[in-house]
């Protein structure tokens, strides 16, 4: 087959395109109309509820819950719309409302943290476009007592940790995969609109996000830790815009990652102190270890 050095695309007015690395490592070339291109949807004030949920409590702009009937499931709408342009999906230029934050003077590059724009999350960043927002689990994800996995706050549910990242990513995928909706293990580009979203309404500030989570997480050294892993969602000082156990309890794996493709794990745990470890830190490690103090959350795209 003969080979070029180099070819050329041509578009209509109006059409841009979008290079990106694909899963195989093969190159993806994605059509977008810049009209519509990295414009959100001001209809993140009515999140859509999927077919086989319903609605439980929490407004737009404080935690607006749905319930999976199935199970008693519960994720929470983040609004990305209502956020300010401050994020990056490259790595480079900081002008997303849905993408990763440095809010503790990461280095954005391969040899650091990175997150390829793979079709999972090109797929994701199109629908919040479309609906303004997406959903996250509302607690870590526990098991069911018929192991299946669960996010919700009952008695006995412990976090799922000893689990490692290919465990975990499967895991999460497993959660909801029909016609509507198919969820996924958290980007850090989500991670980080959550931790925005915080800030955004006033709940958190920058400091208690990125100096000191010890205040609203479980974490050795806030008053009366329990000094081990505790049921999702168990207290409410822990809570924040409805979404429980974000900072300390358990630290989480993301899809982030570093150049040796180690995966990048979020926040502190109970054994860490809050302001060595608040919940914006980020620490790659092997992906094929399990860690007891390791959990995960999902987050749902919405087709």
């Amino acid at each position: 087959m003969k080979r070029y050095e180099k070819f050329v695309l041509e578009a209509e007015k109006g059409i841009t395109f979008e290079v990106a690395e694909g899963t195989r490592g093969e190159l993806i070339i994605r059509a977008l109309n810049i009209a519509t291109a990295n414009v959100y949807s001001t209809n993140y004030v009515n999140p859509p509820i999927p077919e086989g949920y319903k609605h439980v409590c929490g407004e737009w702009n404080n935690g607006f819950v749905i319930e999976r009937c199935s199970d008693g499931s519960q994720f929470v709408w983040i609004p990305v719309g209502s956020l300010d342009s401050n994020g990056t999906l490259d790595g480079d230029h900081f002008s997303e409302k849905f993408g990763r934050r440095n809010y503790m003077n990461n280095e954005f590059s391969d040899d650091e943290f990175n997150e390829a724009l793979n079709d999972e999350l090109l797929e994701q960043l199109e629908s919040v476009e479309k609906y303004g927002g997406f959903y996250i689990s509302r607690y870590n994800i526990s098991m069911s007592s018929a192991g299946k996995p669960q996010s919700v706050s009952v008695k006995g549910a412990m976090p799922w940790v000893n689990i490692n990242f290919d465990y975990a990513k499967k895991v999460a995928s497993t959660i909801e995969d029909n016609e509507a909706v198919k969820s996924h293990l958290t980007f850090g580009a989500e991670y980080d609109s959550v931790l925005e979203w915080f800030i955004k309404t006033g709940v958190k500030t920058l400091a208690e996000i990125a100096k000191d989570s010890t205040e609203w997480g479980n974490h050795w050294n806030t008053e009366n830790s329990p000094k081990k892993v505790v049921e999702t969602g168990s207290r409410e000082e822990w809570c924040a815009n409805n979404i429980y156990d974000f900072a300390g309890n358990v630290d989480e794996w993301t899809q982030e990652q570093n150049e040796s493709s180690y995966r990048v794990i979020r926040g502190g745990n109970y054994n860490n102190n809050g302001n060595n470890y608040p919940v914006a830190y980020c620490n790659y490690n092997n992906p094929n270890n399990n860690y007891n103090n390791t959990g995960f959350r999902a987050t749902l795209y919405i087709k």
